[in-house]
């Protein structure tokens, strides 16, 4: 409103001329359909240019992305102290019904200290977890009593020991199996005797850290070197 006011005052009562803004802007190119065309191959060639180079580069992790576990000490030097698993044997039919529990997993050109690593972060996300079975009241006449309750408690843990622990054990492959699949590893399926050699379970019980780091290790040299045998599973 001030730059109206004072352009008045200057033309009508001083008498100096006014430029209005359409005077003073040059008049733009006008925009032709071989102007879109040429910037449309020019949006193209740019973001096929990003692409070359985001596909050339090395894969960038996050800090916040590294595992929650924390780093580990083990080096590729450690290698040498692990005992590998006689992975030696011939499946049988029955073997290969129950390669949905015993199995293995290995990825090609990964070294030792790696393959650790993933597979104690995967390990961590599938340690500790809980069954959806857990105390149940009773409801019949001794409802509210401390038979009744006594009754329930026992009827629980019984339930938990049947039903909990094959529930933990199902929850526990799939959490590895999704885990190491999201990493890149195949799976491979074994017998479960050689299975048990270097791979545990937890169902009612934990495994203490001092053998749990000896098998981790075991199945990371698996992982990272071992030749696989037969057909990959998938996740």
């Amino acid at each position: 409103m001030k730059l109206i006011c004072a352009a008045a005052f200057a033309a009508g009562v001083v008498g100096v001329p006014v430029l209005h803004a359409q005077e003073t802007v040059e008049a733009a190119a006008p925009i032709t359909e071989a102007t879109d065309v040429a910037i449309s191959e020019s949006r193209a060639e740019d973001q096929q240019g990003a692409r070359d180079v985001a596909s050339e580069a090395a894969p960038v992790y996050l800090a916040d992305s590294a595992s929650p576990f924390g780093p580990t000490d083990v080096t590729n030097a450690d290698a040498a102290n692990v005992e590998m698993p006689d992975m030696v044997f011939t499946a049988t039919p029955s073997d290969r019904e129950d390669y949905d529990k015993y199995y293995v997993f290995h990825r090609d050109e990964t070294d030792f200290a790696t393959a650790y690593a993933d597979i104690r972060e995967c390990d961590g996300y599938a340690s500790g977890l809980r069954s959806s079975i857990g105390y149940q009241p009773a409801y019949y006449p001794y409802t509210g009593t401390i038979a009744g309750s006594v009754g329930s408690a026992l009827g629980s843990v019984l339930a938990d020991a049947i039903y909990g622990s094959g529930e933990r054990r199902a929850l526990r492959r799939t959490n590895m199996r999704n885990c190491m699949f999201y990493k890149g590893y195949g799976r491979y399926g074994l017998p479960k005797d050689v299975w048990q050699t270097f791979n545990f379970e937890e169902g009612n019980r934990h495994v203490k850290a001092g053998p749990r780091d000896i098998m981790l290790r075991q199945q990371a040299l698996v992982a990272s070197s071992w030749e696989p045998q037969g057909a990959e599973l998938g996740q």
